[in-house]
């Protein structure tokens, strides 16, 4: 079911991508976990999916995605002239963007780097403790458990560990809902989508 609680906190041209292809990707069974626009002269859109019912996701599920967004942003126009889109998979060590992340991979190592300071910091690593509408929480090194404000994040990923591997290739054996290895479904492989007025 499409969550519109729980995509990932965008601003701008990103927010509105995100809230042009969310539904369509939905109606296939995919769930958006990061848009991301590089560039100005010729921008890129890339997109990271996950299937919404958490089996791995491949490269032809890349190339569905692609060509669904593509036809999406044709009709929403939200550039004036070429860009291209990349569509991959999260990874292993995936960005954090939204509360479920935060949940699902609790117990997990991970990273965040705030926009403003909180408590005088700008980047805090720990246990995910999971998350809700307003805060994600960890447990930093030292035991103390901070509780970071979402809208302040301004990037948040896992950190590759030997136990998020062994987690996965666990999960992936019981066809669970953890990530694809980098090995399996690179990035490099994302089948892009170019537009030219």
């Amino acid at each position: 079911m499409y969550l519109e609680d729980d995509l990932p906190l965008n601003e701008g041209l990103e927010a509105r991508i995100t809230a042009a292809i969310a539904p369509t990707l939905a109606g296939m069974g995919y769930e958006i976990v990061r848009v991301q626009i590089q560039g100005k002269q010729t921008p890129t859109v890339q997109i990271m999916a996950d299937r919404a019912d958490g089996s791995l996701i491949g490269v032809g599920d890349c190339e569905a995605i692609s060509h669904a967004v593509g036809a999406v942003l044709d009709v929403d126009d939200p550039f004036t002239g070429e860009w291209h889109l990349e569509v991959s998979s999260a990874g292993i060590d995936r960005p954090l963007t939204r509360i479920k992340d935060w949940n699902r991979f609790a117990g997990h190592v991970g990273i965040a780097e705030m926009s403003i300071p909180f408590d005088g910091r700008r980047r805090f690593r720990g246990v995910l403790l999971g998350a809700d509408a307003e805060t994600a929480r960890l447990k930093l090194e030292d035991g103390t458990e901070v509780a970071l404000p979402r809208a302040d994040i301004r990037r948040a990923k896992l950190v590759l560990t030997d136990e998020l591997i062994a987690a996965t290739a666990a999960s992936a054996k019981s066809g669970g809902e953890d990530d694809i290895s980098d090995d399996d479904a690179p990035e490099d492989d994302a089948t892009p989508y170019a537009k030219r007025n």
